[in-house]
């Protein structure tokens, strides 16, 4: 295989996969036999594009080499009845750029679906909607590989047993099935910009393109929804600053140190007026509101230094009230050591439980490491580094212990 059709399938596999999947999945209401038959087409697309060459319409080369495997698979298996077949045949696979929208979006809430545990809905979602491989989701997840494979098979087998219908809910039973779905996109995002697998890229574009395209198309079914605008906001705000998070050495770069002139000035501006447009609806917001205001906040700040640290606060405690995890205490310690001090924040954050969460040591060895206590904060940042999965912050990790006087 020449280097030029490897990238292309390893390219068509990345911005693909989750479409061919959802077009099957539509055509063949069994989510196993979609994502069998995604994986034999890109398996017969590995062994004849050296051959062939590329095709014009790769997602639909696929979408179709796919469908015909699963018919070819239902007509041998006896699974289904003969005018069943007819009707598949006669029908063909859509396009994979046709309704495609349409069916991802059933996929997702198939996937997001509250017949299921809330960890099933999000493992099986990165699966079959982000693509993530299981190994990315483990991690994601901090869970044995086995463990996560067992849990999406269990979740695959329970939407098959419970007859779980392959459609975007009615407009009625859309807000209480959201929150789930968001919480999944937010998730899908996040691996997308700080990504969990060491060999793949720190930051995956495709992920978190295909969240906020995903968190669109939700918003456009709910464009009252407080909490789906929150998310777009966040999701934008935060992405505008993608091309200045990793340097060309292929280190993270901290916010305070970033380019603000290499952020994407449309995503801010639209990530501003989505945060001004709830402000000024007068609700109570929810969570992913509050974390796209802190968002705002930063990103309306040309330097570093002219952040405005007491409102980030301010807007922690409102946080946390709607939410009082310890990730979300150990964030707004960050906030409270630029208005307080690091020893005050440090005090906050040794209290936390959060031993297995990297950030929690990266951010006590840089407390320590201001406070002058290398030794400590040389012993964080090993914890931190071992902890840590992404290999642009890895290397950030490093270079910042190496600094340390000994």
């Amino acid at each position: 295989m020449t280097s030029d059709v490897g990238d292309a399938i390893t390219r068509v596999h990345r911005e693909e996969w989750s479409r061919v999947v959802a077009t099957l999945a539509r055509r063949f209401r069994d989510l196993d036999l979609a994502e069998e038959m995604t994986a034999e087409a890109f398996a017969t697309a590995v062994a004849r594009w050296p051959v062939d060459g590329v095709p014009p319409n790769p997602g639909g080369w696929l979408t179709t080499t796919g469908y015909r495997k699963g018919v070819d698979r239902l007509r041998r298996e006896g699974r289904r009845d003969a005018k069943h077949l007819e009707a598949l045949m006669l029908s063909g696979p859509a396009d994979a750029r046709g309704a495609i929208d349409d069916d991802r979006l059933r996929l997702l809430f198939t996937c997001c679906h509250p017949a299921l545990a809330i960890e099933a809905r999000v493992a099986l979602t990165l699966r079959m909607v982000g693509g993530l491989t299981v190994p990315e989701i483990a991690r994601a997840f901090l869970v044995q590989e086995s463990a996560m494979g067992r849990r999406i098979t269990r979740a695959k087998t329970k939407i098959a047993a419970a007859r779980i219908p392959y459609r975007v809910p009615s407009r009625e039973d859309l807000p209480a099935r959201v929150a789930g779905v968001l919480a999944v996109l937010y998730l899908v995002f996040n691996e997308g910009y700080l990504a969990s697998d060491p060999q793949q890229q720190p930051v995956r574009a495709d992920l978190t393109a295909e969240a906020i395209r995903l968190t669109r198309l939700v918003r456009e079914l709910l464009p009252d929804d407080g909490e789906v605008a929150g998310l777009l906001a966040l999701m934008v705000l935060t992405d505008a600053r993608r091309t200045a998070r990793v340097s060309a050495s292929g280190e993270l770069v901290s916010l305070d140190e970033q380019d603000r002139g290499a952020w994407d000035l449309a995503l801010v501006a639209e990530g501003h007026a989505l945060v001004r447009e709830r402000l000024a609806s007068g609700e109570a917001p929810g969570r992913y509101q509050v974390l796209a205001a802190i968002n705002a906040v930063h990103t309306d700040a040309r330097e570093a230094r002219d952040t405005d640290w007491w409102q980030v606060v301010a807007l922690y405690d409102q946080l946390l009230r709607i939410d009082g995890s310890p990730i979300v205490r150990l964030n707004r310690a960050v906030a409270v050591a630029e208005v307080d001090g690091p020893e005050v924040a440090l005090a906050q954050v040794d209290a936390l439980p959060l031993d297995g969460y990297h950030a929690f040591h990266a951010t006590r060895a840089d407390l320590l490491r201001r406070l002058g206590r290398s030794a400590e904060a040389r012993a964080a940042y090993d914890r931190a580094i071992e902890l840590a999965g992404n290999s642009a912050e890895r290397a950030y990790l490093t270079r910042r212990r190496d600094q340390l006087a000994r």
